[in-house]
């Protein structure tokens, strides 16, 4: 019996032992509901645990020993990807963490992650002092080298200080800056801070990979050191020349394309697809990059609009044949669409007033079945109509990578495509011009 007790006593010692707790505060706590805790990997993120949130703002969550050391989310909100920041767990400590929507992000327990948070206050003040000194007139060498010898002594400092705290010490040691070893003018000073930008960036670390830490500097690379279509270009070539890991090329350049399509910017977002990413996703046997990159290119701005067969005035023809005015307007919509219903009639209202020869609409109801269609297109009838039935499936949507409705297309004579409008009010003007 005593030994039956002893080894329940090991048992349990052992399982208290291997388990701590990632707990804190989230302020104002009426601002917040829950926290989820996620794993990070290169690949992506897996749940592990949640924790409501206290009408106090406090929250805990247990993390034991099946939970392996590494990067890992707290998400606060939705969407996720805009409200989580990450932490270093290395499996020997709790971690206390304070969230506050003005104050930002503090730790008061965790030597790693207290580390990362002071380092990155303290490079903010560098850099502040640095773009203070520029502002000034920025001439006097001797504060030049006073500012830049401070620095250096902050970075080996905290890499120092990091020693026992590997996660720290690889975050520190990725983000050292560039640090002149004599005088330079602004001009100067910016374009070896962009050279040197890359250098210390480790693309084959799988702690840098889990993190949010390399998308920023892809993103402040890329888009805050580039002013043209050129320099756009150069950053992206050194980017992937940089980048030896075709997995992780794939991903940042990816997230490089997506950026540039939110932008709408097809000319690069182009240029990364055909000069990298469908190479890439071809490689890897990506199917499903492979297909939407090549889909978004074909309906960018400049190229020549997928063809469809369309009947006007009883008589079948295609897309690309017709010639009776200089503008076309497709417009991809459905009967059932809320959206569709309040802005097709405002466009009918406003081709009311535009010469036909100036201007058609081919409109594209992506539907299921006919008969609500029918009943509908009686209130456009201006327009010349397609019913594309298989909805999303159907082949018309799927050649101009249509995910939405209402979807706007604006050709010119050609049939090439000069607009992409968003909405009926970005619409508008371009249909006066």
């Amino acid at each position: 019996m005593h030994k039956k007790l002893c080894l329940l006593f090991i048992f349990i010692h052992a399982l208290s032992w291997g388990q701590h707790t990632i707990n804190g505060t989230f302020m104002p706590p009426e601002q917040f509901s829950y926290v989820f805790l996620y794993k990070s990997t290169p690949e992506g993120a897996d749940y592990v645990d949640r924790s409501e949130i206290s009408p106090e703002g406090k929250f805990s969550i247990p993390v034991d020993s099946t939970n392996t050391p590494g990067i890992y989310k707290l998400v606060y909100a939705l969407p996720p990807e805009d409200y989580n920041f990450d932490i270093f767990y290395n499996g020997k400590e709790d971690i206390t963490v304070h969230f506050d929507f003005e104050k930002g992000l503090d730790f008061s327990q965790s030597k790693a992650n207290k580390l990362w948070v002071s380092y990155q206050k303290s490079m903010e003040m560098a850099n502040t002092t640095i773009t203070n000194f520029y502002t000034e007139n920025g001439t006097d060498q001797t504060t030049f080298t006073t500012i830049f010898n401070i620095l250096k002594e902050a970075q080996n400092a905290f890499e120092n200080a990091a020693e026992n705290a590997p996660m720290a010490l690889a975050f520190i040691k990725a983000n050292r800056p560039y640090i002149p070893t004599q005088y330079e003018d602004y001009k100067t000073y910016t374009a070896n801070v962009k050279a040197d930008f890359l250098t210390h960036l480790n693309f084959d670390s799988p702690l840098l990979l889990s993190s949010d830490f390399l998308t920023n500097k892809v993103l402040a690379y890329v888009f805050g050191m580039s002013n043209s279509n050129s320099d756009y270009q150069t950053q992206i070539d050194l980017l992937a020349q940089n980048i030896k890991n075709p997995k992780a090329k794939t991903t940042y350049l990816g997230l490089l394309w997506q950026e540039f399509v939110n932008r709408e910017h097809d000319a690069m977002a182009n240029y990364i697809t055909d000069t990298y990413l469908l190479d890439l996703a071809t490689a890897q046997n990506n199917t499903e990059l492979a297909a939407v990159i090549t889909a978004y290119k074909r309906t960018s701005k400049g190229q020549l609009a997928p063809n469809f067969n369309v009947t006007v005035n009883s008589k079948n023809t295609t897309l690309h044949d017709l010639n009776q005015a200089n503008k076309y307007l497709v417009v991809f919509w459905s009967s059932t669409c809320t959206h569709c219903l309040k802005e097709l009639p405002q466009l009918e209202t406003v081709i009311a007033t535009i010469d036909k020869k100036a201007l058609r609409v081919i409109a594209i109801a992506l539907e299921d079945s006919r008969t609500h269609w029918q009943e509908t297109i009686t209130m456009l009838p201006s327009f010349t109509h397609v019913l594309g039935l298989q909805k999303w499936d159907n082949p018309i949507a799927r050649s101009y990578n249509v995910h939405a409705t209402p979807s706007y297309f604006l050709l010119d004579a050609n049939k090439t495509i000069i607009a992409k409008p968003n909405d009926i009010e970005t619409l508008k003007p371009l249909l006066n011009n």
